[in-house]
């Protein structure tokens, strides 16, 4: 009987040797007469635990990790046994993956990423065949109801998008993925391209249906190779089973879909700048009005959405509206797929229902610093998210509670410092970043972020208090006009890690801490 061992074929674990570990496998079980299969799934998001292999058993599959090439001739001397030291027990029960709420990623890791048929046996493309049966407006009314809010940051609602997209007068119509991931700390995006491709082209193709758009385009970074083989190749293994093409499971209805490259600017995760650059022409920010859903790629009305929220539409449409909706709290609903960085002892990916604090996230799930001293602050969505102190870590994840934090969810990632962080530094980092970053159109961006960086010096070096204070006052107010006169989130939100740095660490700035004796 064939034994089958799962070893991951994603980034992150082929960056610790899970190709040799793979290969270290097949070759013992040649040399020793065993009938081994060995399958190349995703990720599990466990990502201190790569290479995570799994081996099947009667009751599950039983992990061990993290593995190396040199662990696998003992591994095989012990016949995998729940005793050796990188035993890990059933892979389903280990607290960190058992604890979470797995909609989005509920393939993730366990199919194999190149398998049409591993993805219709857990229940893939269920959604497309539920949206044929439908009319547009009732794909999208099903998606408005299920509460669904752009997972790219904006938090926007998808359905009331679509709904514009759909009534929008054109000959023409795209849907265009967002996959220009290019948060610090942030993978979600990367784990769904290479590890269950096929949910994304799934969802965009219900999106084409509801809208009446034709054709799509997936927008990925060029750092992510095997992310694009992926998708590259899971399209062609759909168009050749008659999931994308001129007629849709013999609907009559016509999707196609294809992959376009970015260099990696920053910028063009914004999705105006990303329009551009599908367009073939430089990433620079466009105004708005007109708004993309009735004026987008090529001046027609296109939806744009991230990886994440298109790869949650399936389940939607197959598990119906009030399902997920049934997670969460107040107006965030559904899940949140968190990626937990830095100096983390068990960093990874977190799927949970909006409601979860940062400090059970830190803690229950992290396991607290990789360095094993405090932590100081977490950075929340990404590069121009606010860093957050301790007193604020038993804030439920709501994208409300967040904005009344002046803070903001973003696409999830959290990065962690511990108390050796200078804050000061950071958010010097924070307009060094936009300098480099900004497309330059705006001039509160392009040249405020400069001026911010020599300001921050000038805080960083003062010496007298006097000094200093003029030094802040010019960097609040500069950050004011940033903020109000920017065209877009990039320069607008560079200030949101300045100010929260300077307001909840003002000791790093050469500031008295005035906290501890306010409370």
């Amino acid at each position: 009987m064939t034994t089958r061992i799962w070893v991951p074929c994603d980034s992150a674990a082929l960056a610790v040797g899970a190709d040799e570990v793979a290969a270290a496998i097949a070759a013992q079980a040649l040399q020793r007469g065993l009938d081994i299969l060995v399958v190349r799934n995703g990720t599990r998001g466990l990502l201190w635990l790569e290479t995570l292999v799994e081996v099947e058993t009667p009751e599950g599959r039983f992990g061990f990790g993290p593995v190396d090439a040199a662990d696998v001739p003992a591994l095989f001397d012990a016949a995998w046994s729940p005793d050796h030291p990188l035993a890990l027990g059933l892979v389903e029960q280990i607290p960190y993956l058992a604890r979470q709420q797995r909609l989005t990623f509920a393939r993730v890791g366990i199919v194999a990423p190149d398998s049409l048929d591993d993805y219709l046996a857990h229940d893939g493309y269920r959604g497309l065949r539920n949206a044929l049966a439908m009319a547009p407006a009732e794909i999208v009314a099903a998606v408005t109801a299920s509460g669904l809010r752009g997972r790219g940051g904006a938090a926007f609602p998808t359905g009331i998008k679509w709904n514009t997209v759909l009534k929008a007068p054109g000959s023409e119509k795209y849907i265009v993925c967002n996959a220009d991931e290019g948060d610090s700390g942030t993978f979600a995006d990367r784990i769904i391209m290479e590890s269950d491709p096929f949910v994304l082209v799934e969802g965009m193709t219900i999106a084409g249906l509801a809208v009446g758009a034709t054709r799509g385009y997936v927008y990925v970074r060029s750092e992510y190779p095997h992310a694009i083989a992926r998708l590259e190749a899971a399209i062609a293994l759909a168009r050749r089973h008659g999931y994308l093409g001129v007629d849709v499971l013999g609907s009559g209805r016509a999707f196609e879909l294809e992959v376009r490259k970015g260099a990696g600017a920053y910028i063009c995760g914004e999705e105006t700048a990303l329009l551009e650059s599908v367009e073939g022409k430089r990433g620079i920010v466009r105004a708005k009005p007109p708004l993309p859903a009735l004026a987008g790629l090529f001046g027609k009305p296109t939806v744009i959405n991230n990886v994440l929220s298109l790869a949650t539409v399936p389940i939607i449409l197959d598990k119906g509206a009030a399902y997920y909706q049934d997670y969460g709290m107040g107006r965030s609903r559904g899940t949140l797929p968190v990626q937990l960085a830095g100096n983390i002892k068990q960093g990874g990916l977190i799927e949970l229902a909006f409601g979860a604090t940062l400090r059970e996230i830190l803690y229950d799930y992290g396991g607290g610093s990789a360095s094993g001293r405090p932590i100081k602050a977490v950075q929340v969505g990404g590069p121009l998210g606010a860093y957050l102190p301790e007193s604020q870590w038993d804030t439920p994840l709501d994208y409300e509670a967040f904005a009344a934090l002046w803070a903001v969810l973003g696409h999830g990632g959290i990065v962690v410092h511990d108390d050796r962080a200078d804050m000061a530094k950071l958010a010097r980092y924070a307009m060094e970043f936009c300098a480099i970053e900004s497309c330059g159109k705006c001039t509160p961006c392009r040249i405020g972020s400069t001026r911010g960086v020599e300001v921050i010096d000038k805080i960083r070096a003062s010496s007298q208090p006097p000094q200093l204070t003029q030094h802040i006052v010019l960097l609040r107010d500069l950050c004011d006009t940033m903020l109000n006169g920017s065209l877009c989130a990039m320069g607008g939100m560079t200030p949101y890690p300045v100010l929260s740095a300077l307001n909840h660490f003002p000791q790093d700035f050469g500031q008295a801490d005035t906290s501890k004796h306010a409370a």
